[in-house]
């Protein structure tokens, strides 16, 4: 059986949390680097293939400034923030066992993470804008490999009025949401039929526990699916 693929972006927002999130999940499913052997007791542990696609944080927020005080290129402006993304990888992989890749085929069973700069670069895929950030790169992922489409943030999920929605269509998102996720996302979601699971990275156990099928506080954004 062809293990299933996850797709995790972890946001820029839990940089603290991060490693320990990327270790239990190793802990949980392995990692490439690893060389992980299948567990005959707990096989479901090693029918996974997770792919994390980091955020930009604080180095694509440097690149933001430098936009506003020098007035960069959208060109510039958006290489130069996906290797903030390529920096963020590298903090990851620092500070936890997990194998790096540079591609998305043929993905290692466990956790790896993706340095992305490489492939955007060949495949330029998307508009060059600040409105398509880390959160839609990491929805053009998890199409390209068929994946389960985990965004992993500081909150619980999207909010309307102080309440936790459990499940939204793209095209119910307006103004009125507090929304966590980046312009961009419910247009291509929309666009490909997918959904993204919102999921609060600080518990790691959501994380597995939703990659299991179980439900956790969550929210489900669902895109004319």
């Amino acid at each position: 059986m062809k293990p299933m693929i996850v797709v995790i972006k972890i946001g820029g927002s839990l940089i603290r949390e991060a490693p320990e999130l990327v270790n239990r999940l190793i802990n949980e499913f392995g990692s490439g680097s690893q060389g992980t052997a299948p567990d005959i007791k707990h096989p479901e542990k090693t029918s996974f293939s997770i792919l994390i696609v980091p955020g930009g944080g604080i180095f694509a927020d440097a690149v933001r400034r430098a936009d506003e005080s020098f007035g960069l290129g959208d060109d510039a402006a958006h290489w130069m923030a996906i290797l903030g993304m390529e920096q963020y990888a590298f903090y990851l992989q620092d500070k936890s066992h997990a194998a790096g890749t540079d591609s998305i085929q043929e993905l290692p069973p466990g956790v790896s993470i993706l340095f992305p700069y490489g492939l955007l670069k060949a495949e330029d895929p998307l508009p060059h804008s600040w409105k398509v950030t880390s959160d839609t790169i990491a929805a053009w992922v998890a199409k390209q490999t068929g994946a389960l489409f985990i965004k992993a943030t500081d909150v619980d999920g999207i909010f309307r009025e102080g309440k936790l929605i459990r499940e939204t269509f793209t095209s119910d998102l307006s103004e009125n949401f507090e929304s966590c996720i980046d312009p961009a996302l419910p247009e291509f979601l929309q666009k490909n039929r997918m959904e993204c699971i919102v999921i609060n990275g600080k518990f790691p156990e959501r994380i597995i526990q939703a990659m299991y099928g179980k439900p956790v506080p969550c929210t489900a954004v669902k895109g004319n699916i």
